[in-house]
């Protein structure tokens, strides 16, 4: 799995929820909605879900190995860090 890009589509403040992301894999498959989280430990990706006929929520789409899903997160959580290292600066600048 190579993934191509990442997109930071919108950021949260104060809210259990950090962020909505998409991710591109392979330029061929682009996955949406995926979730920065704050958990009780630490940031943690959610994917992308929807809730079935009895109430439960589902993932749309997942990685099947454990490997898969270390590269996703880390990956995303690396986009995650540098975007709001971005806006920090933007944000300093624009004080100045």
């Amino acid at each position: 799995m190579n993934i191509t890009d990442i997109r930071i589509r919108k950021i949260y403040e104060n809210e259990r929820l950090r962020a909505l992301v998409s991710v591109t894999i392979d330029h061929d498959l682009a996955v949406h909605d995926l979730k920065v989280i704050s958990g009780p430990e630490r940031l943690f990706v959610a994917m992308p879900s929807r809730k079935d006929e009895s109430g439960i929520f589902r993932d749309v789409v997942h990685p099947i190995t454990p490997e898969a899903r270390k590269l996703l997160e880390d990956s995303v959580l690396a986009a995650y860090d540098e975007h709001l290292t971005r806006l920090e600066a933007e944000n300093e600048f624009e004080m100045e």
